[in-house]
Formats: structure tokens, sequence, C-alpha cells
């Protein structure tokens, strides 16, 4: 594990799994378990399954001026995330470019959490809150723990009264086998889901009893790459491995717009002011490429980084692959030409393991009106 500075409380949890513990963003996480990962994709799709994604990064900001502070670098009006509440958001550069995406959480009337990934997120929120009434505290010690499916509601309902009425992107200060808890209904499947953030000195067993108590309700441990089965299906796009920081184009730094990752939903609506907003407005139709789904012909998944060709000529890249074993369908998600993303295009993918035939897709594929997210009761 190359430049590990990050330590999971779990890590002996995921090598009993045997795990590996691979680096991500400076953690040992589990990637794989040594067993199928094709059952973690049925449990989160039809049970439950809990992963530890504690590689996320969380930082606190409090003080008068923290939403002042998060208002100039991220993409969403701010001013209207109450205590409780929070919000899928992005972060651009001075060129309009994305850099990182993360969910702010509003926790009381001046405090905030921002959680983010492998991106800048946290160097922007430092720079921007130097001199300002704001502290700013990076919480590796707040553990992650992700517990998502249909019945990952049932489960939790044993435990935490009022759970079922907690709404998609809202979050509630409770407790947990006695351990005090954040639970949040968020998550990175497409799923009714849940995150828990928990102290390092309850994580483990907060792990075991959901591991162990969930056992007969077919809640199983599900490994950190199964994320990308799940995201394929449900257009969660994963920072750098969707961008042109892996797929640069020739003669220009690396960065994307929204509008060609198909994230300008998170600039709300009238908002100016945030770093980058003018150069985002001014790349509106200036897309070199458009984030886009497929559909392949074949009985298993593309590889990352095949190339897609229509006509004889090379028109994308695949920047996630899937294959499910409950719809039988291989997936991906690519980046492709603008005039080729466009639903029903005919293309081929030309791979290390696949030559098919493929088809340009609409982005989700699965619960395209996003209704098991937002399912109430």
């Amino acid at each position: 594990m190359a430049l590990s500075w990050r330590f999971s409380v779990l890590a002996d949890r995921h090598r009993a799994l045997g795990s590996k513990l691979e680096d991500w963003s400076g953690m040992g996480t589990a990637w794989t378990y040594d067993k199928d990962m094709s059952e973690e994709h049925v449990a989160v799709r039809t049970k439950a399954g809990i992963m530890d994604v504690s590689g996320l990064k969380k930082v606190h900001l409090v003080g008068p001026h923290a939403i002042a502070v998060l208002d100039s670098i991220t993409t969403r009006d701010l001013t209207k995330i109450y205590p409780g509440r929070s919000v899928y958001a992005a972060m651009l550069n001075e060129r309009g470019h994305f850099t990182d995406d993360c969910i702010v959480y509003r926790t009381g009337p001046n405090s905030w959490m921002l959680v983010h990934g492998s991106g800048s997120g946290h160097e922007e929120l430092v720079k921007q809150a130097a001199g300002r009434n704001c502290a700013v505290l990076f919480d590796d010690d707040l553990h992650d723990l992700s517990l998502q499916g249909p019945i990952a509601v049932d489960y939790l309902a044993k435990y935490v009264p009022g759970i079922r009425d907690l709404k998609y992107f809202h979050h509630m200060q409770t407790t947990l086998f006695g351990a005090p808890v954040m639970i949040s209904r968020t998550g990175y499947t497409g799923e009714r889901g849940y995150e828990i953030f928990v102290r390092g000195q309850d994580a483990v067993m907060v792990w075991d009893r959901i591991v162990e108590e969930g056992k007969e309700m077919g809640i199983i441990p599900c490994c950190f790459s199964v994320l990308d089965m799940l995201r394929v299906e449900s257009y969660l796009l994963f920072y750098p491995y969707d961008n042109s920081q892996m797929y640069p184009f020739a003669d220009q730094p690396p960065g994307d717009s929204l509008w060609e990752l198909g994230l300008d939903f998170t600039v709300s609506p009238g908002k100016t002011g945030f770093r980058g907003a003018e150069e985002h407005a001014r790349l509106k139709g200036k897309e070199r490429f458009k984030i886009f789904g497929m559909l392949i012909d074949a009985d298993g998944p593309a590889d990352l980084g095949d190339e897609v060709f229509a006509d004889g000529k090379k028109v994308g890249v695949i920047t996630c692959p899937s294959y499910s074993s409950l719809t039988k369908k291989s997936m991906a998600i690519a980046r492709l030409d603008v005039d080729k993303a466009v639903h029903g295009t005919k293309l081929e993918v030309r791979g290390k393991t696949v030559k098919a035939g493929a088809t340009a897709h609409t982005l989700p594929f699965d619960d395209p009106e996003k209704k098991k997210r937002i399912a109430v009761g």
C-alpha cells in the first residue's frame, strides 16, 4: 500500500474476508474479498450489503463564516440547507472544470461536514477558510459504514426510532447499539441506503453486530469494488476514473466541464459567485464529449479503457464496465463523442477481452426514475 497514511479500524475484519487492502485515497481499502463479487451485487440489489467506505474524507467546518466558505467553493445554494439536511455538490477550478464532488451536511446553525473522495476538496476548503472565522477539522476518526439495499431500513428500524421517516438526503443524530452515530440517507448504489458515521472506537462493534445479526436477513459484507458494478447501473461517477485525469485530451490540461459529465444539475438555479461560475456558464454548448451509457452484446463485462468505435472511427472509451447476473446485461459508462451520445446509436467495442457490438443507452440503467432512492415508509 504505497503512500497509505490513513487507516480503518476495520482492517483486520477486511483481511479476515480475504482482502489485501489496496490503497484508495491514502487508506488501505477492501477493493476485493475472497468470494464472488456478483454475490455481493445481488445482495445489495435484493437484500442489503454493509460496506466500509471510510476512505471518503470527512471534514468539519465550524463557525459563522463556514457557510460563506462552502458557498464560494461549491455549486449549490447552501442557504436552503437546514440542520438535518444534506446536498450533493460539485467543485470547480477557475477554468470551470470539475475538480471534486462532495456531499455537504448541515449539522447545526454554524456547523457543517463535507464528505468527498480523492479530489482536492480538503485543500480547497483550507485555502478558502484562511483568515475567516471558521475552523476546519479533518476527521479520520469518524468511520463511514454504508448499509445499502431494500431491506436496510427494515434492519435499522429495529434499533433506530424514526428511521423510516428519514428522507433522502437527510440525516439524524442518534444511537445504534448504544453508540453515538449520525445516520444519513445517502449512498453510492442507487438503492435505498444509509451511511452510518461512527467513532473509530465503536466502528468494529457496529460492523460486527450488523454482519452477525443481519446474516439471517441476507445482509452480507461487500467490498469496495462492488460499487463499480452498482454505480454503472445507477449513473454515479467516480473521480478521477471517469475524468480526463485518466483519459486526457492531447495538448490540453486535464479537466472536464459539468456539461460534459452530465453534472450541470448540481448548479443551483441562479447561483453565481462560486469559483469557476463564469467559465462554467461559458462552456455550455462547447462539449468535447458526453458521459453516456452503453449496452454491450457480450456475456461478460468489458474492460476499463476499452475503445469504442462507430463506422470504423474511434468515438470513445469505456471508463467503467459492469455485468449483472440479475439482468444478464453487459453495461458500461463511457466517454463518447457528442454526436454518438444519442440513445440507440450503434457502436462497437474493441477491447482486450471483448470485441462486440454495442448500443448507446441513456443513464441510469437501473431504476431510471430513481424511485428506490426516495421511497418512503
